[in-house]
């Protein structure tokens, strides 16, 4: 379990293809205070830790998450944001995130407004998944608050923090994220859509 508040940036120096599956080997300073077999949120997904060097460690993407999320677009020194799963008894600053990307969408749209950014992004309506107003979203592992959400596609507004601290920084339009809807969300939908 994650909150979608980004603890730091990694870099991905190595990717090795495996059969199906793909080793990514990340440059970060949480490697040090990294065990193996910990789960960790990369830019959402989550991944477990298989190998551990200095400031190096390697995580394990097999084929359905390479499917589901953008993990096969990542390249070497591509800036990935990173996030230890929270404690148990620790504040809750962003919101319940699974580390479970349920799709990726595409940014059609970012502007800077004086100060702040603004990201619109499209995802497939086909897969059932919503936004609500002012609700939460994770995007590459980010919490954020929806807003104009409509059908297949919302935007977010950025602070400047999050902006030089994420790897929004990198992120242009037509440039494919991941995507974990909120869980409450969710839920709610699936209730509604049961009683229908």
């Amino acid at each position: 379990m994650f909150t979608g508040i980004i603890e730091t940036l990694g870099t991905v120096k190595e990717i090795i293809k495996d059969q199906e599956n793909l080793h990514i080997k990340i440059t970060s300073n949480l490697a040090d205070k990294l065990k193996i077999d910990q789960s960790v949120a990369h830019n959402g997904i989550c991944l477990t830790v298989v190998d551990i060097k200095e400031n190096e460690y390697t995580v394990t993407a097999i084929k359905e998450t390479i499917n589901k999320t953008n993990i096969g677009t990542w390249k070497k020194n591509n800036t990935i944001n990173l996030e230890r799963a929270m404690k148990l008894g620790d504040r809750l600053d962003g919101h319940i995130v699974q580390g479970h990307v349920d799709q990726i969408a595409t940014c059609i749209n970012k502007s800077e407004e004086k100060g702040s950014w603004h990201f619109t992004f499209q995802y497939d309506e086909k897969l059932n998944n919503i936004t609500i107003e002012k609700g939460s979203i994770t995007i590459n592992g980010t919490s954020l608050t929806v807003v104009n959400s409509k059908k297949n596609e919302f935007s977010v507004a950025i602070i400047p923090y999050t902006y030089e601290n994420t790897n929004f920084n990198n992120i242009k339009t037509k440039d494919i994220v991941n995507l974990e809807f909120d869980v409450i969300g969710k839920y709610v939908k699936r209730i509604h859509d049961l009683q229908k």
